[in-house]
């Protein structure tokens, strides 16, 4: 993907991203809250599932530590008639994010740099190596340069 496609996209999925707030999680987990409501008996679903009544409880206990894997816990849903829903939800925009670590990979390209100007008493002004860094870091972010990853 180009650099430009790379911006559009970003600002598409911070626009979508910023309106989703996930649920909080009920105390004894999604898949045995929805049960509970719907009043499906644990015999029935273990029947379902294919698997001891015992492991239903298992299975809740699984969810709410987070040690089910997806693929037994669509089966679960499937079994209730629900979908499984997995979604990343950045801690912050991802423009920002991208911004912050162009500024942190173009500071250091800089600071290299500024270290060999000080050698030859050519020395960079601080307001100079912010501009500096500010320019690398848009320029970085306009080429789509993985070097903003490292």
């Amino acid at each position: 993907m180009n650099a430009k496609r790379r911006k559009i996209r970003v600002r598409q999925l911070d626009q979508q991203l910023q309106r989703f707030e996930p649920p909080s999680q009920p105390k004894g987990g999604w898949f045995h809250a929805i049960r509970e409501a719907l009043g499906v008996p644990l015999e029935l679903l273990a029947k379902r599932l294919g698997i001891p009544r015992s492991n239903i409880y298992q299975l809740e206990r699984a969810e709410t530590t987070g040690s089910i894997s997806i693929k037994r816990l669509r089966r679960a849903a499937d079994a209730i008639n629900c979908d499984v829903v997995v979604t990343l939800v950045p801690r912050q925009p991802l423009e920002r994010m991208v911004q912050e670590q162009a500024i942190k990979a173009a500071r250091s390209a800089i600071a290299h740099t500024s270290h060999s100007m000080a050698l030859e008493d050519q020395a960079l002004t601080e307001d100079q190596t912010d501009y500096l860094v500010q320019e690398l870091a848009r320029e970085m972010i306009d080429r789509g340069d993985p070097r903003i990853w490292q």
